[in-house]
């Protein structure tokens, strides 16, 4: 993800934590890997946090794209909130 992929997920996550933990983490509980993990799977809580993380790999042809400009990637990564959304590629 790109840096503003990531400050929007910390902010989504930061009000997670507060609203729903008190501000406080739980190892094992409330980590990010674990809310991101819930926002990819669990579209409720996606719905709900108004946060929606896509990620496809890329087809055959939009890896030659990237091969003749010699870059590797292999997914596309697409999060959006509250209507605004961010592309990147990994």
């Amino acid at each position: 993800m790109n840096k503003e992929q990531e400050e929007l997920l910390d902010e989504v996550y930061g009000k997670w934590i507060k609203y729903s933990w008190n501000s406080r983490i739980y190892p094992n509980q409330n980590d990010k890997d674990i809310f991101i993990n819930r926002i990819k799977t669990e579209s409720n809580f996606s719905i709900h946090w108004g946060l929606k993380i896509e990620e496809r790999e890329l087809n055959d042809d939009e890896l030659n794209i990237f091969n003749l400009l010699k870059q590797t990637f292999t997914k596309q990564i697409t999060i959006t909130y509250n209507d605004k959304s961010i592309e990147s590629y990994e």
